[in-house]
């Protein structure tokens, strides 16, 4: 939706101004002068007709510029994104499984969210910077400055109506939008992909490691089996300071064996 915005609001404009030229002699003034102009912002081949003031000679004048270039490209952005966003959004609900096999399908969505991004800010920025320059070629009074007639004092020349630029102003806005809303996106499709699954598969790792080598260490179950300390059921036996093997038994007095 977004991307809609942003290229209709650019692709479909079309404005105009209109300029008046009062000369000395009245009939040779012309106080509707209207200019056209739209998209793609081709300004020099936006021709138009002004009086001389001087007989009914009138002169062929053009306006000054090309902005096309940024214009264009901005709109050509726009279009691309809508287009994939339609895919991708197709994508997720229906082939799933293909989205995800091999991982493939999250890192090409990765690596083109991240291209759109940077387009995207590019783009505005040329737009944004073009759009200033087209408000300046098609302000009243400079195309006043055009005319020969505007060029005498004893001839009027005053502005009619100025261009509407309120569509192409929310296109550079709709732009930055775009930007922000895909390089925020960046990091939900970086979720996606398996470089965030394996970074996140490291800590219970490293745990499972640590309790295997806590279980193959000193303390293990099995040392309190039967062939422990307690070997026999009538004696049990004991070994001294120095080496010495002490014996205890049952069946007779105690007795101490010692040995070296």
């Amino acid at each position: 939706l977004f991307a809609i915005f942003a290229f209709a609001t650019c692709g479909g404009y079309s404005g105009g101004l209109r300029l008046s030229v009062d000369c000395a002699n009245k009939s040779e003034s012309d106080l509707n002068i209207d200019i056209a102009f739209a998209y793609p912002f081709r300004l020099h081949q936006v021709n138009f007709d002004a009086p001389t003031c001087e007989g009914k000679q009138r002169e062929k004048l053009s306006l000054i510029g090309d902005f096309s270039s940024s214009a264009e490209f901005f709109v050509t952005i726009a279009v691309f994104a809508f287009l994939y966003s339609l895919a991708a959004t197709v994508v997720y609900i229906f082939f799933q499984n293909k989205y995800r096999e091999n991982n493939r399908g999250p890192l090409i969505d990765f690596i083109v969210t991240v291209v759109f991004s940077f387009l995207w800010l590019v783009s505005s920025s040329a737009w944004a910077k073009g759009l200033s320059d087209v408000k300046i070629a098609t302000d009243p009074d400079e195309v006043l400055l055009l005319m020969s007639a505007c060029k005498q004092q004893s001839n009027k020349c005053l502005p009619v109506r100025s261009p509407v630029m309120s569509s192409l102003n929310t296109s550079v806005v709709f732009g930055f939008l775009n930007f922000i809303l895909w390089a925020g996106n960046i990091w939900f499709v970086f979720k996606e992909t398996g470089w965030h699954s394996s970074g996140q598969r490291h800590p219970p790792d490293t745990m499972e490691k640590q309790s295997s080598s806590y279980n193959q260490g000193g303390y293990n179950q099995d040392s309190y089996g039967p062939a422990g300390g307690y070997n026999q059921p009538g004696s049990y036996g004991q070994v001294g300071e120095y080496g010495q093997s002490q014996s205890y038994g049952q069946s007779g007095p105690t007795s101490f064996t010692n040995q070296i």
